[in-house]
């Protein structure tokens, strides 16, 4: 094992610290997770997922999770990566998703399985952005896995949302299963779109409006007061309606300074989703399709990022091949997607663990044994929401 020099420094990392965000960050997740079961055990919750309640929160969680993930995104370093952000929100997602999915399918030949592939099939930008700061791979490299998670978070809950619809009338009937989110049918896809637009437009109009507003009214605070407010009613209006896509285009534009209070409420809602996640596995997990769910994800981003990246050098291709890990996203799909295929939940904790867990080894072993720099390199800008649960802040 190499000596416990820091990244930051150039030298050689440790194994072990260059495994410690993921593997802190899954602890977290198991940790609460675990907490939430206990809890419906003792009290005997064995339906919380059919409560509209359950939809509610695991909406809320999502908006953030969504909303942060957008609002972090550098459009200046995504301009510059074009060709890749393509290639990431469409080869990155369907054809991870479609992979991942075809491998359960094969293995179980269930058709509720094909759905589970999409849930995973995102790079977590907070999990990313967290494991950057003990990475000493190039700023290229950083660029591409914070662009590539970034982006791929909205279309992955697009994905997850109509595969969920294009698979449901496949599935046996199941009386224990909940209706699903509104405006997530097939029959309602045009209805639904127009909606987003729509709210993403207001939400435009407002941005545009308070920010001109700015110009000549004092003192400032009040009008940041009023976009904070109209941001917090049409974040309520979406979760009502779920219409998450709004959220996601907002976060583009609609960019208030609380960067660091984001940061703070997306490590919240990661473990508030995790804690909900618990209350829904009194039954246990699916272990072996959870861990095949893993392996697959792991294996098919190794795929797709070796056709994405095969023009890059080979050490920043090597990284992007190993930058495959979930997080809050991952966690509440499984949530949302828990109300129409029963044991979802049972299936992605385990996967999670298990994709967590191999991007720690593959990433400690990467760092362990990556060549010394001959010098600090400048980190690319990246998400606002860097940090993961109990992890130390840059800077």
């Amino acid at each position: 094992m190499a000596g416990g020099s820091t990244p930051a420094g150039g030298r050689r990392a440790g194994v072990a610290e260059a495994m410690l965000p993921s593997l802190r960050r899954t602890a977290w997740f198991v940790l609460v997770a675990g907490a939430g079961c206990l809890l419906a055990n003792s009290r005997g919750w064995d339906d919380t997922y059919r409560s509209d309640t359950y939809l509610t929160l695991a909406g809320t969680l999502l908006a953030v999770g969504l909303y942060a993930s957008t609002y972090g995104i550098d459009l200046r370093a995504a301009r510059r990566n074009a060709r890749l952000v393509v290639l990431a929100i469409t080869l990155g997602v369907v054809v991870k998703a479609a992979l991942i999915s075809a491998v359960l399918y094969l293995a179980f030949q269930q058709p509720a399985y094909l759905v589970l592939g999409v849930a995973v099939a995102q790079i977590d930008p907070v999990s990313f952005a967290a494991a950057r700061l003990q990475s000493r791979m190039s700023a290229q490299a950083k660029t591409i896995l914070s662009a590539w998670a970034s982006f791929d978070d909205p279309v992955t809950v697009l994905l997850t949302v109509y595969a969920a619809a294009l698979v449901w009338p496949l599935v046996p009937a199941d009386p224990s299963a909940a209706a699903a989110p509104p405006h997530t049918g097939l029959d309602s896809f045009g209805l639904s779109l127009a909606q987003n637009l729509a709210l993403a437009a207001v939400a435009a109009l407002v941005w545009w409006g308070t920010e001109r507003l700015r110009r000549w009214l004092r003192p400032g605070w009040l009008v940041t007061a009023v976009q904070f407010a109209a941001l917090a009613g049409i974040a309520a209006y979406a979760v009502w309606q779920f219409l998450m896509l709004a959220l996601a285009i907002a976060g583009l534009f609609y960019r208030p300074s609380f960067g660091a209070v984001l940061d703070r409420l997306t490590q919240v809602a990661f473990l508030a989703a995790s804690f909900l996640l618990g209350l829904v596995l009194v039954d246990g997990v699916r272990l072996p399709a959870g861990v095949l769910l893993g392996v697959a994800a792991v294996a098919a981003h190794a795929l797709v990022a070796s056709l994405v990246g095969w023009r890059l050098p080979r050490s920043d291709r090597l990284d992007v091949v190993l930058g495959q890990q979930n997080g809050i996203t991952a966690v509440i799909l499984a949530l949302v997607l828990e109300r129409q295929f029963v044991g979802t939940v049972a299936v992605v904790a385990p996967a999670i663990v298990t994709i967590n867990v191999l991007h720690a080894l593959t990433n400690g072993a990467r760092e362990a044994y990556r060549p010394p720099d001959p010098g600090p390199e400048a980190d690319p800008p990246v998400s606002s929401t860097v940090s993961s649960p109990l992890s130390p802040r840059p800077g």
